[in-house]
């Protein structure tokens, strides 16, 4: 599909990291300001919904998002983690793995709500630190998934 965000293969510097990428599947950290940690997990492919998928596809996938989650929560020490696959806006599929935290600018709703709330900049400013440790921890899961 032409018009795809997330078919595309590049990554400009002010959507995110590109963190890994395998034949299949990569997994990006987000650049978003008030969630530092947000990471997307991306079929390569141009592919709707998950049901179009092998059963062993889906199975990839999955380990994938449940390693994200797994660096995420080791890393950034989340009061939760946020795992979402929409794909309304873009019907390619892609998980958003969202470490929340009870003082996050949209707590207690989505990440997707209006702001609720002002994170203080200094907590904001430890958590993006910590999301700059999120690459390597990524990468050490995923490589125990060989």
């Amino acid at each position: 599909m032409t018009n795809c965000v997330l078919c595309k293969d590049e990554l400009k510097p002010e959507e995110g990291q590109l963190i890994w990428r395998g034949d299949d599947c990569r997994v990006i950290l987000v650049n978003d300001p008030d969630l530092p940690g947000f990471c997307r997990v991306i079929w390569n492919h141009h592919v709707a919904e998950m049901t179009d998928l092998s059963y062993g596809e889906r199975e990839h996938v999955m380990s994938l998002v449940f390693a994200v989650e797994e660096a995420v929560r080791h890393v950034m020490h989340p009061d939760k983690v946020n795992i979402a696959a929409l794909g309304n806006m873009v019907p390619h599929i892609h998980w958003h793995v969202i470490p929340r935290y009870k003082d996050d600018a949209y707590f207690p709703a989505s990440a997707w709500s209006q702001k609720t709330q002002q994170t203080p900049a200094m907590i904001l400013e430890a958590r993006k630190q910590l999301a700059k440790e999120l690459a390597t921890a990524i990468k050490a899961v995923i490589s125990l998934l060989s």
